[in-house]
């Protein structure tokens, strides 16, 4: 393992120990990446199934990114927030999911290219989160966001801690999660800090219970739908009765001592704490890869 990582890991959990709130503000970089529709469906050395389970987490993001974007920019919007700092933060906020939805809708595309049916399923997606643009108030569409950017972050963080999960793979879809997941992690805080200026703070019964209800419902209906576009996937790709395949592959991500994602259960749980900050979690230190991958990849 690369000794620059391996430091990066040594620092993150040393400052998970600490409780001071970090001086972290995100950073829009235009970088881009290669999605091959030849290699896309097989690009994880884990094999096909792996591959396309971070092929159906990848058909929720342009869209769901762009929910994101606009519920958060609404409270912008309305003049409630008056912090200089977290109004900075906002808009480089905004640039990098925007920069996310772009990359990742070429990278369904790509999918699509190979077979997957990765557009009708954006299409459900959206429909999805359109019909939630209707029916939820602002705050519960904001609660709704910050919600899924601590998902994000936590499924982020087992990424990062573990970085042979990606370093054998193709080159260039390992650093778009990678990229992904450093800029989740770099902006965790945002929608939330957002949410406490404009809705306001656990001290209020009321907006913890919704806050919490908000991380439960969005479970709720993201696992099933994700669920279901991976056995599609496998399906498309010829395995959806590898019963082996599958078993290996589940217990590569969810083991209960090794598993890939096994971490990101315990910081998902967090959430539910009085009093949660997303950086009551600082694994700030992650963030000094970002330089170098900026200079790779942007264009």
């Amino acid at each position: 393992m690369n000794t620059s990582i391996n430091s990066n890991i040594k620092k993150a959990i040393e400052l998970d120990q600490t409780t001071a709130v970090p001086d972290v503000h995100p950073v829009r970089r235009d970088m881009t990446f290669k999605f091959d529709k030849d290699t896309i469906t097989n690009w994880h050395e884990e094999g096909v199934i792996i591959s396309n389970f971070f092929n159906a987490l990848s058909v929720f993001f342009p869209d769901g990114e762009q929910f994101f974007i606009d519920s958060v920019r609404h409270y912008r919007d309305t003049g409630v927030i008056d912090d200089e700092q977290l109004k900075k933060d906002v808009r480089h906020f905004i640039g990098q999911e925007a920069m996310h939805g772009r990359e990742h809708r070429d990278y369904n595309a790509a999918l699509d290219a190979a077979g997957m049916g990765a557009h009708k399923m954006e299409k459900q997606v959206t429909g999805l989160l359109n019909v939630l643009r209707k029916v939820l108030p602002a705050k519960m569409q904001l609660s709704t966001t910050c919600a899924l950017e601590h998902f994000t972050a936590a499924m982020a963080d087992s990424l990062l801690r573990a970085p042979e999960v990606l370093d054998k793979s193709d080159p260039s879809l390992a650093a778009a999660w990678k990229w992904h997941a450093l800029e989740e992690t770099e902006h965790k805080a945002v929608a939330f800090d957002v949410y406490q200026k404009a809705v306001g703070s656990d001290d209020d019964a009321v907006i913890y219970f919704e806050r919490s209800l908000a991380m439960a419902l969005a479970m709720a209906v993201f696992w099933p739908m994700m669920l279901t576009y991976w056995a599609q996937m496998n399906y498309r790709s010829g395995e959806l009765f590898n019963v082996k395949g599958w078993a290996k592959s589940i217990k590569y991500l969810i083991g209960p001592k090794k598993g890939v994602l096994t971490p990101a259960a315990k910081d998902l749980f967090t959430y539910f704490r009085k009093g949660f900050h997303p950086w009551d979690h600082d694994n700030s230190a992650y963030l000094s890869m970002l330089p170098e991958m900026e200079k790779l990849y942007t264009k």
